[in-house]
């Protein structure tokens, strides 16, 4: 099938299938008798696996390892798990940051007085300094 096909059928735009094979995480297939690219199942299932991967926010890098560990049926998936735990870390590090950035946009709303600019203190809390840190 051709680059077009195949992006429709994963849900993948053909720019996006291209940069995959200049990175190498999608090998580049073979070309046609007119020069086309003849993409197959393999390249479907393996275009299907990355789209899931990145959706589910694994990083290039990370999708890079998954495919490689992948690719080798018999080994065990403790490097899966242990890159799966990792990243499954990150995210609910996210969560506690994004949780606490709505805490604290709620908290500036509950503030508002409604007033002119001068005296609100939504703009006023975003003009002062943070604090620092201690080390």
């Amino acid at each position: 099938m051709r680059i077009g096909e195949l992006a429709r059928a994963t849900g993948v735009k053909t720019e996006t299938i291209r940069y995959y094979e200049r990175e190498g995480i999608l090998a580049a297939p073979p070309r046609t008798q007119a020069n086309y690219r003849d993409y197959g199942p393999n390249e479907t299932s393996r275009l299907h696996f990355i789209r899931r991967a990145r959706n589910l926010g694994f990083s290039m890098a990370q999708v890079r390892e998954l495919l490689d560990l992948a690719g080798d049926k018999s080994q065990s998936c403790a490097e899966v798990d242990v890159l799966t735990r990792t990243h499954l870390f990150e995210v609910d590090r996210k969560i506690a940051e994004l949780k606490s950035l709505r805490t604290e946009l709620s908290r500036m709303l509950e503030n508002c007085e409604q007033g002119a600019i001068g005296d609100c203190l939504i703009v006023e809390a975003l003009a002062q300094q943070p604090k620092e840190v201690a080390p």
